[in-house]
C-alpha cells in the first residue's frame, strides 16, 4: 500500500508539473496551428530538418555517455569562473553606431541603424526548467542587468531550448520590448508567460519581412526543438539573416553543418558579420551541432567577413573543455584564411571596423 501511495503521488506531481509549470511553456493558438499545418517544412506531425538528421543513439552508446557525463570533464569549466566585462548603461542607451556586444552562450545586445535588438536573450543562471538542478554559468554576473537595458526595439529567438529561451528572463524583460520575432510555433510560451500576442510575430523558413527600416529573414538551420514531455520539433528552429542599407549579419542560432549554408550566402551574402554556433559539440550529436571546423566553413559557405564564436563561454553542456570551442575556431579560422573576432563577454564590437578584438582573454 505505501508503495502505491507513492507511485500515485509521483504521477500526480508529474502531471501537474508538464500541466502548470510555466517554465515548460504554452499552447499554440489555433492560428499557429493553421500555419504549421500548411507549412512545407512540417510532415506527420512533426518540423523536419532539409536533409536526414538521425539523433538517436543505441543502448551501448547511450550508456556510455551517460558514464561520461557522471565521470565529468575536469576541464569543462573555468577554474575561478569569468568576470564579463561592464556594460555601462549610459553607453547603450546613448551609442547609436552599428555594434554587437555577446553576453555568452547565444545571448546578443544588436545595435543596428539606431535599434536596439537582442538575439536569443538567455539571462539566466542555468540553461533548465528547474534551474536550481542545471548546470551553472560561468560568470556570476552579466555584463548588464535586465533593469538597466534600455527599451529594446525586438527580441529574436532562434528556437525554443532553454539554453536560448528562458522563462526567468522574459518575466523580467518583457515590459522593454516593443517586438518580439521567432519561428513558427514558439509564440505560445511567450504567451504563457505574459507577452500581449499583438507584438509577437512567427515566421517559417525563408520568411522575408520588414521590421522599421530592416529587412529581416527566417532561414533554414539543422537542428530540432522542443521543451517538456511530447513537443519535441513541433515547433521550429531557424537562423536569421538581419540587414540594414549599410550593414548585412547572420545569425546561425543552432545548426548542424549543412547544404543550407550555401543557400543563405547565394541568397542574402556577403555578411559584414556572422554570429556562428560554435560549441556544445559531440561526435554522437555532430548533426545537429557543428564541430568547430564546420563552424568556420559555415561562415565562409554563407560568404561571411567576420565571424564572432557563439554558443561557448556560458554553460557545460557537452563534454569537450570549455575554451576548445573558440581555440579550435581560431586555428581553422588561421589555416583556411578568415577573419575572426574572440571578444570578451560583455566587450562591444564595432561592425565594420578595421580593428576587432583578437585577444586570446580565455587561456
Amino acid at each position: 500500500m505505501i508503495y502505491l501511495i507513492i507511485a500515485a503521488a509521483i504521477i500526480v506531481l508529474a502531471y501537474l508539473v508538464l500541466n502548470f509549470y510555466p517554465a515548460l511553456g504554452g499552447k499554440k493558438s489555433q492560428e499557429t496551428i493553421r500555419r504549421i499545418n500548411v507549412s512545407k517544412n512540417f510532415s506527420n506531425g512533426k518540423f523536419i530538418n532539409q536533409i536526414p538528421t538521425p539523433m538517436d543513439m543505441k543502448l551501448k552508446e547511450t550508456l556510455k555517455l551517460v558514464g561520461q557525463m557522471i565521470k565529468g570533464n575536469p576541464l569543462s569549466r573555468p577554474k575561478g569562473g569569468i568576470i564579463a566585462d561592464s556594460l555601462d548603461p549610459k553607453f547603450v542607451r546613448e551609442n547609436r553606431a552599428d555594434q554587437i556586444t555577446w553576453f555568452g552562450h547565444s545571448a546578443l545586445l544588436l545595435r543596428i541603424n539606431g535599434l536596439t535588438l537582442l538575439l536569443d536573450p538567455m539571462f539566466g543562471r542555468s540553461p533548465s526548467p528547474f534551474p536550481i538542478f542545471g548546470p551553472k554559468r560561468y560568470s556570476t554576473k552579466l555584463p548588464i542587468e535586465i533593469e538597466e537595458l534600455p527599451t529594446i526595439d525586438a527580441v529574436i529567438f532562434s528556437h525554443d531550448h532553454y539554453d536560448h529561451l528562458d522563462y526567468g528572463t522574459i518575466r523580467k524583460l518583457k515590459a522593454k520590448v516593443k517586438q518580439f520575432i521567432v519561428p513558427l510555433g514558439v509564440a505560445g510560451h511567450l504567451v504563457r508567460w505574459g507577452v500581449d500576442p499583438q507584438i509577437i510575430q512567427e515566421h517559417d523558413w525563408w520568411d522575408e519581412f520588414t521590421f522599421r527600416g530592416l529587412t529581416l529573414a527566417s532561414t533554414p538551420a539543422r537542428h530540432f526543438s522542443g521543451r517538456g514531455l511530447g513537443g519535441r520539433d513541433t515547433s521550429l528552429w531557424c537562423s536569421w539573416v538581419i540587414l540594414s542599407e549599410d550593414t548585412r549579419i547572420f545569425f546561425s542560432g543552432d545548426s548542424g553543418y549543412g547544404p543550407h549554408f550555401k543557400e543563405i550566402g547565394s541568397k542574402y551574402g556577403p555578411f559584414d558579420l556572422t554570429l556562428m554556433e560554435c560549441g556544445q559539440y559531440n561526435e554522437r550529436w555532430a548533426g545537429i551541432h557543428m564541430m568547430p571546423e564546420e563552424t568556420v566553413q559555415a561562415h565562409l559557405d554563407v560568404q561571411g567577413k567576420l565571424m564572432i564564436p557563439i554558443h561557448w563561454g556560458a554553460f557545460s553542456l557537452a563534454l569537450h573543455s570549455w575554451s576548445d570551442p573558440v581555440e579550435r575556431a581560431v586555428k581553422a579560422a588561421k589555416q583556411l584564411g578568415s577573419a575572426i573576432a574572440t571578444p570578451r563577454i560583455g566587450e562591444t564590437v564595432s561592425i565594420g571596423a578595421a580593428v576587432y578584438p583578437n585577444s586570446t582573454w580565455w587561456v
